[in-house]
C-alpha cells in the first residue's frame, strides 16, 4: 500500500507542470486567437450579409435602432439606411457633395459623418423628413482620418487619425485619437488617446501574436504593423475601445485609459477589408467590409457572449 501511494504521488507531481503549461498557453493565446475572444467568435460569425452594389465601398456603419444601420460609402454624400432583417435599403439622405467619407456616428437623433480631411457633417433629426444638415470644420491636425464614434460619457466625438499628423511634435511612431466636444463644438487641443507603436509591438510579442516581418538595411528582420485606423467604436457594455486596422487585418482593443488589452487577427477571407464597426445595445458587433474588386460589400454579425 505504501509503495502504491508513492507511485500515485509521483504521477501527481509530474502532472502539475503539464497542467500549468496548458493554463499558461491558454492565457497567452486568449489575447490573439481569432476564435472566442472577449465574447466573440471571430472565426465563425453568426451571419453574413452581402450589400447592394451602391454600398460596395461601404466605409462606415452605425446602429440607428435594433435592426437598422446607417451606412456611408466613400464617394457619395449620402447616408443609406439598411434594414438587417429585410436585407435592403429602406431610406437615404443626401447630406453633401461627393467626397471621401470615412466614418459615421450617432448621438441621439443626430448623425455625424466624417470626411477624411476632418470635416464633419451633422444631420440633425435624421428620422424626420425635415432633417437639418450642419457642418463642422474640426481643424484636426491630420488630413487623413478614417474613424469616428460617439463617446456618450463625455458627450464628444472621437476621431481617429489614420497615421501620423505631421504637425509639431506629434510623432510618426504614435497614433492619435482626438475629441470633438459637442457642447463647445471645439476639438481637444491635445489628443484624447495616444497609442505608442512600440508598446503595441511589445504586447504582441509578449502574447505570441504573429505579425508580418520587415527587413532592415542592418540587422535581422523585425515585426511591424501599420495601425492605420479604419474604424473606431466603444463597446456599450464593457466601455472598451475597439479600433480596426484594415491594412493589417487586425482589431485592436484598448481600455478607457488607452492601454492595449487585446490584438485580434482577423481572417482575411471573412474580413477582406474591414472599414466599419457598430454595436447593438446588447453588445453584438457588426463589422462592415468593402467589396473586393467588383465583389459586393459585406456585413459580418458577431453575437456577444459575455464570460462569467
Amino acid at each position: 500500500m505504501e509503495l502504491l501511494n508513492i507511485l500515485i504521488m509521483k504521477r501527481y507531481w509530474l502532472f502539475i507542470p503539464i497542467m500549468a503549461c496548458l493554463v499558461l498557453a491558454q492565457c497567452k493565446s486568449s489575447h490573439g486567437s481569432d476564435k472566442e475572444i472577449s465574447g466573440y467568435n471571430f472565426s465563425s460569425p453568426e451571419s453574413s450579409i452581402f450589400l447592394p452594389a451602391i454600398l460596395r465601398e461601404v466605409s462606415g456603419i452605425v446602429m440607428v435602432d435594433s435592426s437598422s444601420l446607417a451606412c456611408i460609402q466613400d464617394e457619395k454624400g449620402i447616408v443609406f439606411f439598411y434594414d438587417l432583417e429585410m436585407k435592403k435599403i429602406t431610406k437615404q439622405i443626401n447630406f453633401g457633395p461627393d467626397g471621401d467619407y470615412e466614418g459615421i456616428a450617432r448621438a441621439a437623433d443626430t448623425l455625424y459623418v466624417l470626411r477624411s480631411d476632418g470635416f464633419v457633417y451633422g444631420i440633425k433629426d435624421f428620422r424626420s423628413d425635415s432633417y437639418n444638415v450642419i457642418s463642422y470644420q474640426t481643424e484636426i491636425p491630420s488630413k487623413d482620418n478614417e474613424g469616428i464614434c460617439y463617446d456618450s460619457h463625455n458627450r464628444r466625438l472621437l476621431i481617429a487619425c489614420k497615421e501620423k499628423t505631421g504637425k509639431g511634435d506629434l510623432s510618426k511612431d504614435e497614433r492619435y485619437v482626438f475629441g470633438f466636444d459637442l457642447e463647445t463644438e471645439r476639438l481637444s487641443s491635445d489628443p484624447v488617446y495616444i497609442f505608442d507603436m512600440k508598446e503595441i509591438l511589445d504586447f504582441a510579442a509578449a502574447n505570441d501574436i504573429p505579425l508580418p516581418m520587415r527587413g532592415k538595411k542592418k540587422g535581422p528582420p523585425e515585426p511591424y504593423l501599420n495601425f492605420h485606423s479604419s474604424a473606431i467604436g466603444i463597446h456599450p457594455l464593457t466601455n472598451m475601445i475597439y479600433i480596426l486596422s484594415a491594412d493589417d487585418f487586425l482589431l485592436l482593443v484598448f481600455d478607457q485609459a488607452g492601454r492595449i488589452d487585446r490584438i485580434i487577427k482577423l481572417n482575411r477571407g471573412l474580413f477582406n477589408q474591414p472599414e466599419g464597426i457598430a454595436f447593438r445595445n446588447n453588445g453584438d458587433m457588426i463589422i462592415g467590409n468593402e467589396g473586393m474588386k467588383k465583389g459586393p460589400g459585406s456585413l459580418r454579425l458577431l453575437s456577444f457572449h459575455p464570460g462569467p
